[in-house]
């Protein structure tokens, strides 16, 4: 093939299917999003990447070298349902000129199989597009070892476009990941736990073409913090980096203390998805967002049943979105393997499920409106006033790399006074002194210790006592602290 014909790598981008059946206005404003999504996406890659616009697609030319880039990109894009791959050829004036070079680019693809040439062809030239396939095929057939042509069934299909003197052969074709463009549909706000389903839902809602903030309840200190915005900076990287976003954190620690205080066990649960729902209510008005989106699914956990949901929503006046409601846990963990999150996910801790003991699985209605009157709002207030916000392009770029707290498993390696950090009313047995401050109450109890001895967190799975320590060394300066892990 003769290298200096090709110009550039050519992707024509066909519109997602639900788009061109909207109507005229609205389908005109989705094709405009969808051009202005990909433009300011692109430009980030290389000024040289030309983006075009027409009725039924979209063409990118991109250089050679950015290709894998774009390719990737385009994937990941909300609105686009198709993704042609071409090699474009100028100046394609006459039929021998298509067929040699045709025949130079798609060789390779046809060997020992039968094959057919299908031809688009828009603008003026002198044959029909019946006579290049005609002739494209019939000199591939006589300059390759094939099984034939086959105009039914063919093992493979040569695709061509011409308009005008421009010939665009198509090289791949992939599926895109369809949805809506990002910004078609309005502003959200994520509650974002960093886990399976909290990622999930603010993946779904990107892929509806919704503007999605996150907002982040900290029960676990700064670790648990960098965890979760590792994965929103992911998400908003991979699917919505067209538009800029917010990550609020919402310092949750004396909202906890004060549940544990003035909330029966059984409703604690669904007293801090209601909290959660109220903060997110306060800092949504504040942003002009109209709606909420959680990761909950209908009886996935006790705070999950329908009646509980309703409690739930009773504390909000917003609009709550919950996408996963019909997914069963096994659909959700294959949308996140599939989208990259799973590997977040599978090291987030789940504060939700820590803090009810006997959980109400029917909450009532009379018995919620009591706990909720007994709930001093003023913390709530105070949290949310204290609220951080960042813009999640902003964030520190070495967020994942996070100190690791030093584990101890052998207790007579030191002078060590471990302390159990779980919620439950047992305690660890061991060789050394042993204290019991469950997790929400070491911000107050700790610093009443000596300070002159070393202390081992101590839980069954070790992720409570690596943030809880990783918390107090980073936002108090303990440095007398490690986690014990028999």
């Amino acid at each position: 093939m003769n290298e200096t014909q090709i110009k550039t790598q050519k992707f024509i981008i066909k519109y997602f299917t639900e788009i061109m059946i909207k109507g005229t206005t609205a389908k005109r404003q989705m094709i405009s999003q969808v051009y202005n999504n990909l433009v300011n996406i692109l430009s980030k890659i290389s000024k040289d990447i030309k983006v075009r616009k027409f009725f039924d697609k979209v063409e990118v030319v991109c250089p050679i070298e950015v290709v894998a880039e774009v390719r990737m990109r385009l994937l990941d894009t909300p609105g686009i349902q198709q993704i042609l791959e071409a090699v474009q050829f100028d100046n394609m004036n006459t039929l021998d000129d298509i067929k040699v070079v045709v025949n130079e680019t798609m060789a390779h693809e046809i060997q020992g199989k039968t094959f057919v040439v299908r031809c688009k062809r828009m603008g003026t030239q002198e044959f029909k597009s019946t006579q290049v396939e005609q002739t494209v095929g019939g000199y591939m057939l006589a300059m390759n070892d094939t099984k034939g042509v086959a105009l039914k069934g063919a093992e493979y299909t040569i695709n061509l476009e011409l308009e005008f003197a421009q010939l665009n052969v198509i090289t791949h074709k992939h599926m895109g990941m369809g949805g809506f463009p990002i910004g078609s549909q309005g502003s959200i706000l994520s509650l974002m736990s960093g886990g399976f389903d909290s990622t999930v839902a603010s993946y779904l809602t990107m892929k509806r073409g919704i503007k999605t903030h996150f907002i982040f309840f900290n029960l676990g200190g700064i670790a648990h913090e960098i965890g979760v915005k590792q994965v929103a900076y992911y998400l908003w990287n991979k699917f919505g980096s067209s538009h800029r976003v917010q990550f609020i954190s919402i310092p949750f620690d004396d909202v906890v203390t004060e549940i544990f205080k003035s909330v029966s066990e059984p409703y604690m649960g669904v007293m801090l998805k209601r909290l959660m729902l109220m903060a997110s209510e306060k800092v949504a008005d504040t942003m002009s967002i109209d709606a909420l989106v959680t990761g909950e699914s209908v009886a996935q956990v006790s705070s999950q049943t329908l009646r509980n949901l309703a409690l739930i929503d009773q504390a909000t006046n917003k609009l709550v979105l919950r996408p996963l409601s019909m997914m069963s846990k096994p659909d959700i963990i294959d949308i996140a393997n599939k989208i990259g999150t799973t590997r977040f996910a599978e090291s987030m801790p789940e504060y939700c499920g820590v803090i009810s003991k006997n959980p109400v699985t029917h909450g009532n209605y009379e018995r919620t409106a009591s706990e909720a009157r007994r709930f001093d709002y003023t913390i709530l207030d105070e949290a949310v006033k204290n609220s951080a916000f960042i813009n999640v392009d902003e964030m520190d770029q070495n967020i994942s790399e996070i100190g690791q707290m030093e584990v101890i498993s052998d207790l007579s390696s030191g002078d060590y006074t471990v302390i159990d950090i779980r919620q439950s009313d047992d305690c660890i047995e061991t060789s050394v002194e042993t204290l019991k401050i469950p997790f929400y109450k070491l911000k107050s109890e700790f610093k009443k210790l000596p300070q002159d001895k070393e202390y081992l967190f101590y839980c069954e799975k070790g992720i409570l006592s690596q943030l809880h320590a990783q918390f107090l060394r980073d936002a108090e300066n303990y440095t007398n602290i490690k986690v014990y892990r028999p």
